[in-house]
């Protein structure tokens, strides 16, 4: 490891004087050089290093990270060309919109209820919205609580139609152009398909749900 050292500090000497830098600095600069793939675009890094460093850091001859978890091993090269294993945390952390109050099912999410905080990527699962146009005018599936990360699960396009709902069927060839009622047999938001039962033929038919109680049956 001497060695090692020799060499690196040989390097740093041709580029220059050996400067030292903060240990948070290059280990963040190495973690995204190493792992920067891995890495949200918005990620922070929250770093803690648990030794004590024995001088002023060059450079790092080796690095190590688990990127979900931020622990991380590493051999700091000192201006006095020793080598000392470090070892610590990187936590990344990433912009989550979670909810400021409590919203009860079929409410739409609008932009005020929502705030914005970091959480470690670790806590994050891959169902989680991180995106807040993901979630403003969406309607609430399920009870969203406040300051808890929202599921995308947990959130739907608004539906503009609900099974049961009485609805007016169209149907247009570009020549004719009819309607008719009809009830719905599911629920659906808006450009989806969905099952409505003519109440004139008694017919069960298949449309696009085009607007609030209104569906249009294509060609």
């Amino acid at each position: 490891m001497r060695y090692l050292a020799a060499i690196l500090m040989a390097l740093v000497m041709l580029a220059g004087p050996a400067l030292s830098a903060p240990i948070n600095v290059l280990i963040e600069e190495r973690a995204r050089a190493d792992y920067g793939s891995d890495l949200p675009d918005a990620g922070e890094f929250d770093i803690s290093v648990k030794d004590t460093l024995l001088g002023d850091v060059v450079t790092l001859a080796e690095f190590w990270m688990d990127v979900r978890t931020g622990k991380f091993l590493a051999n700091a090269v000192l201006s006095n060309g020793d080598i000392q294993r470090i070892a610590g945390l990187a936590q990344i952390t990433v912009p989550v919109p979670v909810p400021n109050r409590r919203l009860l099912p079929d409410e739409i999410v609008s932009e005020a209820d929502l705030a914005m905080v970091r959480l470690p990527m670790g806590r994050i699962g891959s169902y989680v919205v991180t995106d807040t146009t993901e979630v403003v005018g969406k309607q609430v599936r399920r009870i969203l609580s406040p300051g808890r990360p929202i599921q995308a699960q947990s959130i739907i396009q608004p539906l503009i139609i609900g099974r049961g709902d009485r609805v007016e069927i169209h149907f247009s060839d570009g020549i004719l152009a009819l309607s008719s009622p009809g009830r719905a047999l599911s629920d659906a938001h808006r450009g989806q398909e969905i099952r409505i039962v003519n109440l004139i033929s008694n017919k069960t038919v298949t449309a696009v749900a085009t607007g609030d109680g209104t569906v249009e049956i294509k060609r």
